[in-house]
């Protein structure tokens, strides 16, 4: 029973160091995946039957949202901002960075 629990605990702890070190790079942004989870929810709030202004950037929404990770808020300042954004919301598998396991 005990070498269960200790197994489970081992698993769960790799995972954890894991997720925790999956990051999304940009250029020269590189951010954590959950801040980036957290984009994608908050531009999936601005999609058409939201208060999305289409002709307008939508960064002065996002960025002001009290929901805007802290992580991404440097973007806010960026002239291309709106690019980089959009692409994070995307964040196809090949911006995905996962650490190398070495053993």
């Amino acid at each position: 029973m005990n070498t269960l629990l200790l197994s489970a605990l081992c698993l769960l702890g790799a995972w954890a160091a894991l997720a925790g070190e999956v990051t999304v790079k940009d250029g020269k942004f590189s951010f954590s995946l959950e801040s980036v989870k957290k984009l994608k929810d908050l531009q999936q709030l601005q999609e058409p039957g939201g208060p999305r202004n289409t002709v307008g950037s939508l960064v002065p929404i996002l960025c002001s949202s009290p929901s805007f990770p802290e992580e991404l808020k440097p973007l806010c300042k960026e002239p291309n901002a709106q690019e980089i954004l959009e692409r994070l919301g995307r964040s196809p598998s090949s911006q995905l960075h996962l650490p190398r396991m070495e053993g």
